[in-house]
Order: C-alpha cells, then sequence, then structure tokens
C-alpha cells in the first residue's frame, strides 16, 4: 500500500484513522462538482469499509483531482450523537477544542471543521455543543477528506488542500468535561412544560387575586428570630417575605408597597420608602427566581 503513496493519500490515510480511532467502521461517499452538484453516475458509493477506502484512496484521490471532483466522506455510525461535527468555526473558536476533539481540520483558508467523540451521549447535546461552539447548527456530518482539494470555483485556480491541524487519536470526552469547559450551551427546558408552568402560575395568580393578599400574620410566624439573643421574629425579614409572595401573586410592585404599610408596624415606623425599597427588592428575588427556575 505504501509504494507510489503521495503526500496527499497519507494525509487521507490519517483521516480514515482518526475516524477509525473512534469507532467508525464505514463510511459513504460522495463525488460532487465545482458548484457542489453530486455526480450523476459512480456519484455515489454507499456503505464503503474503512479498510476498502485504506486501499482505494490514492487512485479515488488521483481520479477525483485531474477532474476537479469533490471526494466527500459521512461517517456512518450507530450513534451519531455520539459524533458531533462542529463546522464553519473560525480559527479562535476551532483553538478551544485543541485538547477535546480527536481531529481539527482546515477545509479552507481561515474555515475549520472541529470532530469531538461523546462517550455518554444523549439527546439534544449535539446541537447545544454545536450553539455553545459557534459551529453551523445545520452541518450535515460529511467532510472532504484531508489530503484532498477544496474545489469551488470561488478558491480556484488555486485550490486550497484539506488539512488536519489537530489530531488526538481516539480521544473521546464525556458531557461533563466538555460542560465544564464552558464549550455546552445550556439546556432549552421543552415547549410544552414551559407552557405547562405558565398555565400553573397564571392559574396560581389568579386564585391569589380572588383571595387577596397573603397573612402577614403567617409571614412574621415563619420569619427567623433576630440576631442578639431576643426571641422575637425578624420583622424586615417577614415584611420582605409578605412582598415576595404578594408579587409572585400577581401584585404590582407600587400596591405591595402600600399594602406593607397596612400591615407592618416597621413599615409604618420607617415610611414610604422603607416600605417601596423592600418591595423592589422582592420584585427582583421574584424575577431572579424565576429565570432559574426557567434554566432548569
Amino acid at each position: 500500500m505504501g509504494q507510489g503513496m503521495t503526500d496527499e493519500a497519507y494525509k487521507a490515510l490519517d483521516m480514515l484513522n482518526a475516524f477509525a480511532g473512534v469507532g467508525v467502521k464505514s463510511f459513504d461517499v460522495t463525488f460532487t462538482d465545482l458548484d457542489g452538484n453530486k455526480l450523476g453516475k459512480g456519484g455515489f458509493l454507499r456503505d464503503r469499509s474503512v479498510n476498502q477506502l485504506r486501499h482505494s484512496i490514492g487512485m479515488l484521490l488521483r481520479e477525483t483531482t485531474a477532474h476537479k471532483h469533490n471526494l466527500i466522506l459521512r461517517p456512518n455510525v450507530a450513534d451519531r450523537d455520539g459524533l458531533i461535527q462542529l463546522d464553519d468555526l473560525t480559527a479562535e473558536q476551532a483553538r478551544k477544542f485543541a485538547h477535546r476533539a480527536f481531529m481539527t481540520l482546515c477545509t479552507s483558508p481561515g474555515n475549520y471543521q472541529v470532530w469531538v467523540a461523546v462517550s455518554d451521549p444523549e439527546e439534544d447535546f449535539a446541537r447545544r455543543l454545536k450553539k455553545g461552539a459557534g459551529a453551523d447548527p445545520s452541518a450535515s456530518g460529511a467532510t472532504r477528506i484531508s489530503g484532498s482539494r477544496n474545489f469551488k470555483r470561488k478558491y480556484g485556480p488555486e485550490f486550497p488542500i484539506v488539512e488536519i491541524t489537530v489530531n488526538n487519536p481516539g480521544l473521546k470526552q464525556t458531557r461533563a468535561e466538555l460542560e465544564s469547559a464552558g464549550l455546552v450551551a445550556p439546556k432549552v427546558r421543552p415547549q410544552d412544560e414551559v407552557i405547562k408552568e405558565i398555565k400553573t402560575r397564571v392559574a396560581r395568580v389568579n386564585d391569589a387575586r380572588a383571595r387577596g393578599w397573603p397573612s402577614y400574620a403567617k409571614c412574621v410566624e415563619g420569619a427567623p428570630r433576630v440576631h442578639g439573643g431576643d426571641d422575637r421574629p425578624d420583622i424586615s425579614k417577614a415584611d420582605f417575605t409578605f412582598c415576595m409572595i404578594s408579587i409572585d401573586w400577581g401584585h404590582s410592585t407600587k400596591d405591595t408597597a402600600e399594602k406593607l404599610m397596612e400591615v407592618s408596624t416597621k413599615a409604618k415606623e420607617n415610611g414610604l420608602h422603607y416600605a417601596i425599597t423592600t418591595a423592589d427588592n422582592a420584585a427582583k428575588a421574584v424575577e431572579r427566581n424565576r429565570r432559574e427556575s426557567a434554566r432548569r
């Protein structure tokens, strides 16, 4: 196999071996012209094994180069979520994966493609990784083979050679490793779950409005004791709790501050500014809790 092999063929072998190292056993092969159109007769080869391609890659590269055709591979894997293609990255974006990807390709000047093998894939993780990386979300999973030329009209007449820039044979990552590196976008809750929560919250607010205001006495009863040894409730905490519940029930910050002035002796003693500040801080806390709940 080595006799008569070109540098380009060895580069292609490196790529085949990189895929084989993470469990890929075969590829679908597509040949396209300068405009990206699949060739007619013979333009598609289904399920070619790694060994078949190893033995024929030199000849395939010679023929495609002579006719200015592109040689494109799509790896066949049992669990496609475990093999993730991050396409259309800049050099800076690709560098973040230098120790996370089993292979990085430079497909054209300034344009990189990263391949990550995930040992414990789950549904939607590929989308989250693509989003976190800033990659093309619609990437097809097909790739030009290293050592071949990128035959697009805009690159002529000096068509660039596809090159491997990072090769970490057999490297796999867990979801936790990629998440801890800050490379993965957060989970998005299913739309039906979000809608259900909104409906529940609206129903709760409507019920609360029908009932009126929360019990200020219960807020005082449930408040922590003050510091310093006095066995009495912390009225500031009780006031804050009363405001949070009221605002979560749907009352406005202004109405809540006014209601606090009616029910709280401390608000009466400290004045409207105290009531407005307490209600405003409570409103911010409610909004913070809602944002955190939406992210979970």
